[in-house]
């Protein structure tokens, strides 16, 4: 024990000493500077040249910071989608609804597209307000089967979708109608990026429409044969990866991952209010 503590005065002695010699070295070095104007010229261009160097190094980390803040700005705005894919089948209505929300008519009432409609713009009822708006791009997909195809191209841009449903001539179709709307859903792209849809009920100015109501029911049930039939096939023969709603329960749009609601809108008489709530929901002002 005694050896020990003897050992470690002696270290603290040697580093004692050592420290005393340091700081004798460096008093030495100051005092010589200082005694030669020279050395001490030279010091001081050496500091000057220092300090310079260090200024332009903070001036180019700075500019380099707020390069890269405004690219990953611009890259980030970028990314936010503004469109809204407006499906559905042929007739329903969805032409007549691009139209007014463009230029707020009915374009010489019904039309059957066979191309999409694609354009970016300020919503009609929006035109006459003050400020910076954000414009909407609204594609009309169109509803004939054999160009269904095209909607896959848009799907990856969305962040909406409307499903237009003609409310006046639905039973007849109702059908046809659930098997795109399933169609939809269990699309992958919209899965994922949970994309919200608006079942818009089109021509409910008419006396003899269904009820968003009746018709909400009518799809579910309608989703909820072909969910059962589809799961019935073997998996080497569903293209689809989704499945909706929950295993040993009937169908409800709330099952979804994605948000599923219904309005009610007549497009021919520009009654669309709530589908331009929803776009303004997804594609902020």
């Amino acid at each position: 024990m005694m050896v020990m503590m003897m050992m470690m005065m002696m270290m603290m002695s040697l580093a004692t000493a050592a420290e005393e010699e340091s700081a004798a070295a460096e008093e030495e070095q100051v005092s010589s500077s200082v005694s030669s104007p020279r050395q001490w010229d030279s010091w001081t261009k050496q500091l000057q040249h220092e300090e310079v160097a260090l200024f332009f190094t903070f001036v180019v980390l700075f500019v380099t910071l707020v390069f890269f803040y405004f690219v990953i700005r611009v890259a980030f705005r970028r990314k936010v989608s503004n469109t809204i894919l407006l499906v559905g089948l042929s007739d329903a209505g969805k032409t007549t609804l691009f139209y007014q929300l463009r230029d707020g008519s009915a374009h010489q009432g019904s039309v059957t597209s066979m191309e999409p409609n694609d354009d970016e713009f300020i919503l009609h009822s929006e035109s006459t307000k003050k400020g910076k708006i954000k414009p909407v791009r609204i594609i009309d997909v169109p509803g004939h089967a054999r160009l269904r195809p095209k909607l896959d191209d848009f799907l990856p841009k969305a962040c909406g979708l409307v499903f237009v449903v003609d409310a006046l001539d639905f039973m007849p179709h109702l059908r046809s109608a659930a098997e795109y709307l399933y169609e939809v859903l269990t699309k992958t792209v919209v899965a994922r990026k949970k994309i919200p849809v608006l079942l818009a009920c089109n021509k409910m100015d008419k006396i003899t429409a269904h009820s968003t109501d009746f018709i909400r029911k009518q799809l579910e049930k309608e989703i909820n044969k072909l969910r059962l039939t589809r799961s019935a096939i073997s998996s080497a023969d569903v293209t689809s990866e989704i499945s909706l709603g929950v295993e040993g329960e009937p169908f409800k749009f709330s099952q979804c991952v994605n948000q599923v609601s219904t309005t009610e809108m007549s497009a021919l008489n520009g009654q669309v209010e709530e589908v331009e709530r929803f776009i303004r929901e997804q594609v902020k002002p």
